[in-house]
């Protein structure tokens, strides 16, 4: 074999492979699209609620609303960090200013969520005549219902109650005890 024909089969054999790689497709035009109307589903036969135009049932998968849930999850977070009990200076209802931060969380809890409630609870340590001390545990609870109301909660969600000095923290019968007993706890209805 010469090396023109050697030259020349490797030609050929070169065109019939890429001969055989092509394609009657042409690139330049847009490929076809069948369009046509969807039936809908209340019109197949054997369709119903959550099928599709074959008859086969949808997936029941319900959307999730990540907003609601980041603000849930924070709202959950901010409840378990509030204290449950305010505490107060002997024979006084003036809350501290060291518990701002506190009705502040729980103002934004209250006003995220206008269907909870909460009852608070006053308490006094056991100095003072049965009357007296029920008297003090109610300026108490009124104090920080007042205090939750300026900062934006609604009265209807709140529940100002005392019970005196018939619920201490604490049994004792010294200033520690004391201390722990002059309180209004926070709590969910």
């Amino acid at each position: 074999m010469t090396p023109r024909t050697s030259t020349l089969l490797s030609t050929l054999a070169l065109a019939a492979v890429l001969a055989g790689c092509s394609s009657p497709v042409k690139l330049d035009e847009p490929a076809p699209v069948e369009s046509r109307e969807p039936a809908s589903a209340a019109s197949q036969p054997g369709a119903g609620a959550g099928a599709t135009a074959t008859g086969t049932p949808q997936s029941q998968v319900s959307t999730v609303d990540l907003e609601r849930q980041r603000a849930a999850e924070e709202q959950a977070r901010l409840a378990a960090s509030l204290p449950r009990s305010l505490y107060f200076d002997f024979d006084s209802y003036v809350v501290r200013a060291e518990d701002r931060p506190a009705l502040e969380g729980y103002a934004r809890l209250l006003t995220a969520q206008t269907g909870r409630k909460m009852a608070l609870e006053g308490h006094a340590d056991e100095r003072g005549g049965r009357e007296y001390n029920l008297a003090l545990g109610q300026k108490r609870a009124e104090a920080v219902s007042s205090a939750l109301e300026l900062l934006g909660v609604n009265r209807s969600q709140l529940e100002a109650v005392s019970f005196g000095e018939e619920r201490p923290a604490d049994p004792g019968h010294d200033e520690a005890a004391w201390a722990k007993n002059r309180r209004v706890d926070l709590k969910d209805r």
